[in-house]
């Protein structure tokens, strides 16, 4: 891509050499140094740098740059001059430019170009980064609140989950320890009952709980026979599960905690000791 550059000045030498030599890296448009031709070239051809090419210029030409150098200074483009020693330098007198290129003879025209391209491509890498940096700062900020966002619903999730009661799932045939048990536990955990193990599995195809209690003794299938079907189950392994039971042989003692109940408690219901291994459990 050729770099646009706009030429003023009475140096007719030079500005033919950019347009006839330097043409494969450059694409030149000539202005005179009127400030409303300069602000029109500079509006609908928006060059990449602008050059005064300087040659016999009286100080009141060169007064006039300045208006033009701070309409090109306010579009960032940066501003070559070239020309003999003493003319350069009274231009930077009249007309104080903000960091000039400045190219005195004796000069080479292949060394005005190399530059001048040098000093384009500098600009273009560094206006590059600089917008992969901004790029990064803003994929960076989205990344950001993407986590903020999902950390702050994780937070709500668990904010109601945490505000929502335990809840704990009584299994045992005999309905006046259900009663029991569920009046004791209401005011602190959401509770439900089981007369059975096969009324517990079937609560649990569709509903959850936090922990179970499991009697031993009932009828058609005992406690460790429900604990192992509930270890057999994706959805309720990891349930932890209390015994609550009035079983004291030492075989049937041994075969619960082979399975590895979270808690064992004996009939008569202690409900201090109860209440305090839900909360430690459960917490």
């Amino acid at each position: 891509m050729k770099y646009k550059v706009l030429i003023t000045g009475n140096n007719k030498a030079v500005i033919n050499e950019f347009f006839h030599n330097m043409d494969f890296n450059f694409e030149c448009i000539s202005t005179s140094n009127r400030y409303d031709d300069v602000v029109n070239h500079l509006k609908y051809i928006n060059p990449d740098v602008f050059v005064y090419c300087l040659l016999g210029e009286t100080p009141e030409e060169m007064k006039r740059f300045v208006n033009e150098e701070r309409e090109i200074s306010k579009k960032q483009i940066p501003i070559v001059i070239i020309g003999e020693s003493s003319e350069c330098t009274q231009l930077l007198k009249v007309a104080p430019v903000i960091n000039p290129t400045i190219f005195q003879k004796p000069y080479s025209f292949q060394n005005i170009e190399e530059k001048i391209v040098e000093m384009l491509d500098n600009k273009k890498k560094t206006v590059q980064n600089s917008f992969k940096k901004d790029k990064d700062v803003i994929l960076k900020a989205s990344d950001a609140i993407k986590s903020a966002e999902k950390l702050l619903a994780n937070l709500e999730a668990k904010e109601k989950l945490e505000g929502r009661k335990k809840h704990v799932l009584v299994i045992d045939d005999d309905s006046g320890v259900l009663k029991l048990v569920k009046g004791y536990l209401s005011s602190k955990y959401d509770v439900a009952t089981a007369k059975s193990g096969k009324v517990a599995m079937k609560f649990l195809e569709t509903k959850s709980t936090d922990l179970i209690i499991l009697d031993y003794e009932m009828p058609e299938e005992n406690g460790a026979t429900v604990l192992r079907k509930l270890r057999a189950i994706e959805k309720t392994k990891n349930i932890p599960v209390v015994f609550l039971t009035g079983i004291r042989e030492k075989d049937k003692i041994q075969e619960v905690l082979a399975l590895n109940p979270r808690g064992y408690l004996l009939k008569p219901i202690d409900m201090l000791k109860l209440s305090s291994l839900l909360k430690n459990i459960l917490s």
